[in-house]
Parts: C-alpha cells; sequence; structure tokens
C-alpha cells in the first residue's frame, strides 16, 4: 500500500536533486528539489509517517521524522519495515549512504520506479548485522561459560511487544523485588518497555550476552534453536492462551521434523504455566511436557478483576456515549496475511451509529498485515496490551481465538463468528472441545445474524448466562487478579532468582 506525495503540477516540473537521511538522536530523511510539493506522507503497512513541507522560491523541502507517537503514547522509533514515498517527480540526486541512529533505527533510502522507500531495520552495528555477525556472536554465546546474572530475561511474542504474561510478571517483579534487574528482548527499539527495564535488540552482543547470563527467563513462545539453556538458569514458559484449536504435537498431520522440533522446544523449558485444568492436560499431551505446571490462573488477567478502561477510551479518542465491539479473530495457516473474515467495516454500518469496532489481528499478522481503515472502524493489531482494550470493550466477537479465555474474566458478552468453522476444525485445525455445545454466547456464520444479535445483547446475556458461569467455573477459576503474585513468590521460593 502507498500513498501519493503530489510534487508538482502539469505545467510545473518537480524535481528532486537532494536525499539526507540524518542520525542521532531525532533521525529523518530530508527531501529537496524544485518545483512545488503540497503534501507528503511515507506509508508503512501499520504505520504513517507524516513529513513536514517548506516551500519558498520555487523549492521544496519534505522532512519525515522516523520517530513518531502512537494511541498518544511516547516517541518512538517506526517499526522495522518498508516506509514507501510515492513520486511524480524526476530523482536526480545520489541516494545517501545507510544511517544508523544509535539504540534507535537504521534507515536506508532505495529508489525503485517512481518511489523512494525508506527501509528501517533494528539498530544493529556492522558487528552485529548480518549472518555472518550472527553466526560469531552465536558461537561465543555457545562457547563462553558465563557468570550467572540476578535478572530476568523477558521475551514475548518473539519480541514483537512487551506484553501479555511476561508483561504482567514483570510489574509484580518490580513491585516487589526492585532491586532485580528486568530486561526484554524486543525485535526493534519501536517497541515500548515497562519503566525501568531495559530493552534488549534481538540478535544485539548485549541480547546474546544476557540471554546467555540471566538467572530467570519468562517467555510465552519458543525461544528456537538459538537458545541453549545453562544449569543456572530457569526457564518459565508462560504461554499465551488456553487451547481451543489444536497445537504442537496434537494438531493434525504433523510432519516428524516439526514433531522433532516441538520436543527439542519444550526441553528448553523448566516449568509452564496453566490458567485452568484443562490447559494443562492439553500441554501435557501437546508439548509431552513433563516438568512441573503450575495452575495459577494467567497474569496477564490480573488487570482485569476491578479494571477500568476509560483511560484507555480516552487514549484511543473513542467517546464515552459510544459502544465498543472488539473484534479479535485468530490467524489462518493458510492465509496468515488475512485478518477481517467479518467485513467489519459494512458490519459496524449496519448496526447503525454509535457504535465503534476495534479489529485486532494475531500476533503473527502484526507485520504482514496492514490496517484496516474505515470511518467507524479502529485498527488496533499494533495497540500494545490486548488486555487493555479488554477493559475498553463492550461485548467481544471473535472465533477460536484464546481471547475468549481471557475476555470471559470481565464477564461481558461474547459472540462467535466463525463463518469457516466446518473447514477450520475438520481440516485446518481441529478443537479440543465442541465449541457449539460450550460457547458462553452464540456461535454464528452469518454477519447479518450476528447484526441483529449484537443489538439485542442484554437479551443474548440473559439467555446465556447458565453457559456463561459454567464456562468461567472451568476456565477462570484462579483468574481472581492474584496470579502474578503467586508465581512471582513460587518462582523466588524456588531459588530461580536470588
Amino acid at each position: 500500500m502507498t500513498a501519493s506525495l503530489p510534487l508538482g503540477s502539469p505545467s510545473t516540473a518537480t524535481t528532486i536533486d537532494s536525499i539526507v537521511v540524518e542520525g542521532g538522536s531525532a533521525p529523518r530523511v530530508v527531501v529537496s528539489g524544485t518545483g512545488r510539493a503540497i503534501g507528503a506522507v511515507l506509508r508503512g503497512p501499520r504505520q504513517d509517517l507524516a513529513g513536514t513541507i517548506d516551500q519558498a522560491d520555487g523549492r521544496f523541502t519534505a522532512a519525515f521524522p522516523l520517530l513518531a507517537s502512537r494511541w498518544s503514547g511516547p516517541l518512538l522509533p517506526a517499526p522495522s519495515g518498508s516506509y514507501v514515498l510515492t513520486l511524480d517527480a524526476d530523482v536526480e540526486a545520489p541516494l545517501p549512504a545507510p544511517v544508523l541512529a544509535p539504540r534507535l533505527l537504521r534507515a536506508e533510502v532505495v529508489a525503485g520506479g517512481s518511489s523512494l522507500t525508506v527501509e528501517v531495520s533494528p539498530p544493529l552495528t556492522d558487528a552485529e548485522r548480518g549472518p555472518d555477525a550472527q553466526a560469531a556472536l552465536e558461537a561465543r554465546y555457545r562457547g563462553t561459560k558465563q557468570a550467572p546474572l540476578d535478572a530476568v530475561f523477558f521475551e514475548s511474542f518473539y519480541g514483537q511487544s512487551a506484553t501479555c504474561n511476561p508483561l504482567a510478571i514483570d510489574r509484580e517483579f518490580a513491585a516487589t523485588r526492585p532491586d532485580v534487574a528486568r530486561y526484554w528482548s524486543v525485535v526493534d527499539a519501536s517497541v515500548e518497555v515497562p519503566q525501568g527495564s531495559v530493552p534488549l535488540i534481538e540478535g544485539s552482543a548485549d541480547w546474546w550476552r544476557i540471554r546467555g547470563s540471566a538467572r530467570l527467563l519468562v517467555v510465552n513462545d519458543w525461544l528456537r534453536n538459538r537458545f541453549r539453556r545453562r544449569s543456572f538458569q530457569t526457564v518459565l514458559q508462560t504461554w499465551h492462551g488456553t487451547p481451543l484449536k489444536k497445537i504442537a504435537l496434537g494438531r493434525p498431520g504433523v510432519s516428524l521434523r516439526t514433531a522433532l522440533a516441538t520436543v527439542r522446544e519444550r526441553s528448553r523449558w523448566n516449568i509452564m504455566l496453566a490458567q485452568n485444568q484443562h490447559s494443562t492436560a492439553v500441554f501435557r499431551s501437546a508439548y509431552a511436557f513433563l516438568g512441573p505446571i503450575w495452575q495459577e490462573g494467567y497474569p496477564r488477567d490480573d488487570a482485569l478483576v476491578g479494571g477500568n478502561g476509560a483511560a484507555v477510551r480516552e487514549r484511543l479518542g473513542i467517546a464515552d456515549d459510544v459502544t465498543v465491539l472488539l473484534y479479535a479473530p485468530t490467524w489462518r495457516d493458510d492465509r496468515p496475511e488475512h485478518i477481517d473474515h467479518l467485513e467489519v467495516a459494512a458490519f459496524t454500518d449496519a448496526l447503525g451509529p454509535g457504535y465503534v469496532t476495534l479489529i485486532r489481528g494475531h500476533s503473527r499478522t502484526l507485520r504482514p498485515g496492514r490496517d484496516v481503515r474505515a470511518s467507524n472502524v479502529l485498527d488496533v493489531t499494533g495497540y500494545p496490551d490486548v488486555t487493555e482494550l479488554f477493559l475498553v470493550a463492550d461485548a467481544l466477537i471473535t472465533d477460536y481465538s484464546s481471547v475468549m479465555f481471557d475476555y470471559s474474566v470481565t464477564g461481558k458478552p461474547m459472540f462467535f463468528f466463525a463463518p469457516d468453522l466446518d473447514h477450520y476444525r475438520e481440516q485446518l485445525r481441529g478443537f479440543y472441545f465442541d465449541l457449539d455445545e460450550a460457547a458462553p454466547g452464540p456461535v454464528v456464520q452469518n454477519a447479518a445474524e450476528l447484526v441483529d444479535l449484537v443489538l439485542d445483547r442484554e437479551r443474548v446475556k440473559a439467555d446465556y448466562a447458565d453457559r456463561y458461569r459454567a464456562w468461567q467455573q472451568r476456565f477462570n477459576p484462579r483468574d481472581d487478579g492474584h496470579s502474578a503474585e503467586r508465581i512471582v513468590a513460587r518462582l523466588i521460593a524456588r531459588k530461580a532468582i536470588g
């Protein structure tokens, strides 16, 4: 997806004769030339970078800051990716050399056809970038005997965010053990980490060093082949949701290669967390995990007990009198880039005035996907913490996502829009239990029917009250607001940290 930069007019030729990439603490790209510029934006898949225009004496200068605020948050580097500037101009300027803004980003300008592309990547040095540099750092990591460091290394969704169960555990460590150093593995500097913690850019020398020396690692997904656990290290695998859809060894048609990779991965973990007994049983079979599983509820749901969404609603710019629906589908193995199975803009239009729908893609659609843009829809796939969105939403619409097991802590209505239910259940993934029989809300395959049900939410809530209570008893028995507190206490008692 690109956005047009209207440079010049039919009667005035426009020429770009200077392109500069500035580093430092406020990195930016500056494009200058002759003619007239009347607008500027660098368009990325999940974030746009607006430029400022200075026009005088037949020349223009368009400056594009590479730090931006999103969701009223702090100024942060743009997420890694391609930011495209479509041109109606001749480019006569030489392309500048790539620029590294230390600890922020690396930027390179590429020309192609009628566009300029700013490639933003993590702020790795020449000694850290590329396969050869990474191979050398990994060899050093594997071959060096590290001294134990009384610190916690956190990673969430492969470093794409600082959220989920690891975030809640980080907060508890900050409150009860402020003496313990906290580090976060992040894909780039666009990921905001909790106050008082230290970001580690994946692949940096510090990332390799701390990951090899921290006594405790708290992660919610695979560590993958580059990790080798030291004898003094404890790995707490929190996972990232109670499973409805089959996972790991439970998936249909698992190849021998995948099975072996799964078994190798689970051998890297010391402890698993489970939200409920159902998850405990699934993790035992799906990962053939023989170690301890702590069934303490989910730390990420602590914030839902007595939480208030007013501040988040204000941050999102949603008026108090608007009904907020959260549409959070899971990803599809055969279509990982596709999110909007509902045609959410048309759906929200059909509800009439007074509604806004937040669409939240799965973490695996964050990089390949693109934001849905519509007047009554707010794409929050890139919003840092989905738990905050649960507090704002008056009702949840999902399909097979594990968000159903978290949102039920709130007691608010849930709807299950599953147009590909048979295909997903019988061919793509399979389920651990029958959703139709257990769901604490209606399961529908038709958007028009969903509209009618959402408009009659109070009746739906009453009709499904008994099922909802049974669901909470089965899946949320320990989600009482104190999960992180119990887990950190157990880690300290186990001497996983000094």
